[in-house]
């Protein structure tokens, strides 16, 4: 049976949407997933994200639908993917989370497959604590909580600086953002998006 699995993110210099691309890829790699992915709305104004030189980054996926909250209960898994503020999601994705309020009374999410990657500035910049704390949100939720085993070898690597926890796939883009995602790192995306996507139709076969 198929599963519908959706891809969700925001991204502000283009490295989350980059990762989204990988994991989208990985699910597409398993028989009968159907793959779409989305934007969250952006919050920062026009001339802000210009001065910091993010509104030309932003043309690149300025293509890719945004997702209207009610639209998350169409799906039998969702990947979501976040910067990292200050080892927490970005407030643009809280606050599409936050609207999700009607979902979570009617358990819209329960039972669904739910799964997250990030993209932090540095090593130690918080990616692990965006990661589980994002899963807190899915928790409450209901839904199924599904990160990265071992049994991808490429979380092991020690031969070069990467991104990549058990909690989902992450990547470095560096103080200035002019770090672009290894292979490394989106090949662990790729495996994320491949195991959620086995894992929702496993459910779906039910």
């Amino acid at each position: 049976m198929s599963a519908k699995v959706y891809v969700v993110f925001y991204s502000m210099y283009g490295h989350v949407w980059k990762m989204a691309e990988a994991v989208a890829a990985g699910a597409q790699e398993v028989t009968g997933a159907a793959v779409k992915i989305f934007r969250v709305p952006e919050t920062i104004p026009a001339d802000v994200l210009e001065k910091h030189g993010a509104a030309a980054a932003q043309k690149a996926f300025a293509h890719i639908p945004i997702l209207k909250p009610e639209q998350l209960t169409e799906a039998d898994a969702i990947i979501f993917g976040t910067p990292t503020r200050f080892g927490n999601m970005a407030a643009q994705m809280r606050n599409f989370l936050d609207q999700t309020g009607q979902i979570w009374l009617k358990g819209g999410l329960i039972g669904k497959v739910g799964s997250v990657f990030a993209s932090t500035a540095s090593q130690h910049g918080g990616q692990e604590t965006t990661l589980t704390s994002f899963h807190t949100t899915l928790l409450h939720h209901g839904m199924i909580i599904v990160g990265v085993p071992y049994s991808e070898a490429r979380l092991l690597a020690m031969d070069q600086i990467s991104g990549g926890t058990p909690y989902g796939a992450t990547t470095l883009a560096g103080a200035r953002g002019d770090r672009q995602p290894s292979e490394n790192e989106l090949a662990i995306a790729r495996f994320q998006c491949r195991h959620v996507a086995q894992i929702a139709a496993k459910l779906a076969s039910r």
